[in-house]
């Protein structure tokens, strides 16, 4: 084969391979033609570029992140700490992130560093360790402000660590430990509390219980009584004179055979013992 056939083609087919570009969907290309920008990004898939003539300038628009290392700052009580973050970032505009700033990580890192350093000296050390989240939200507000421009969008501010002095970290270890004391002993106090209130509403159950059982048992006696009364009374409805004086004799003769010489006679006897002798002489008479 010819030596110039063959370099036509490797010229052929470099030429293509400028050319032609497949672009993705999480990208797009700007194009600077003379070094002029295009006004609208190319992309995606599959974009023709003029060799020699246009600059193809790839941007990823999938969301990114950086890291930002320990930076030493200063809290408005005068506490230094030691602060490390994450920031994750997403380009918007494509021209103007390729046109507006010339490294977007660095110049990211530096607004970073510097609005780090202007939010903590607002903020006490306490309130540093207590709302991470607010503070977050702070950074997030203020980086987005200076980045828009360059057609960036900060998505969101991640505090990884806060590494407050040695010394601040001791006292809040005692303050810890004294507090995890603190809720033992009410946790303690208010199990004993919750057990008393228990033992005693067990005996006033228990008293309530006993009371109502004694009333019980009265009502019951007292029904009991009221019920043999009433067997008495009507027994004692059915027995007459006769009866009665007969019950008397009988008693008088258990009475004699005793060793007492005196004996107290109710005056009742006389009347049912007259009542009783008038009835015998009725029944001698008709004999």
């Amino acid at each position: 084969m010819d030596l110039s056939l063959i370099v036509g083609l490797v010229v052929v087919v470099f030429l293509v391979f400028l050319t032609i570009k497949i672009v993705p969907e999480y990208q797009r290309i700007v194009v600077l033609r003379l070094g002029k920008v295009l006004p609208t990004p190319k992309g995606p898939g599959l974009v023709v570029i003029m060799p020699l003539i246009d600059r193809p300038i790839w941007v990823d628009l999938r969301e990114n992140y950086f890291e930002v290392p320990h930076q030493t700052c200063i809290t408005k009580d005068n506490a230094p700490i030691s602060i490390d973050f994450l920031i994750y970032s997403r380009v918007l505009d494509p021209t103007a992130s390729v046109v507006k700033v010339q490294d977007f990580a660095g110049a990211s890192q530096g607004i970073a560093t510097t609005t780090l350093r202007a939010v903590v000296g607002d903020i006490p050390l306490d309130d540093m360790l207590a709302k991470r989240d607010q503070i977050n939200h702070l950074l997030q507000a203020k980086m987005d402000e200076v980045t828009q421009r360059w057609g960036v969008k900060i998505t969101t501010v991640e505090i990884r660590e806060i590494t407050p002095p040695k010394e601040v970290q001791e006292a809040m270890t005692r303050q810890m430990s004294a507090e995890r004391s603190r809720r033992a002993t009410v946790t303690e106090a208010e199990g004993k509390k919750q057990a008393a209130i228990a033992v005693a509403e067990g005996d006033k159950q228990a008293a309530i219980l006993s009371a109502e059982g004694d009333r019980q048992a009265k009502i019951l006696r007292a029904e009991g009584f009221a019920l043999a009364l009433g067997k008495i009374f009507d027994v004692a409805k059915g027995v007459d004179a006769k009866t009665m004086s007969l019950q008397y004799l009988e008693t008088l003769k258990v009475m004699g055979a005793g060793p007492s010489t005196k004996f107290v006679i109710p005056m009742e006897f006389s009347s049912l013992l007259a009542g009783l002798l008038a009835d015998s002489k009725l029944a001698f008479k008709k004999e």
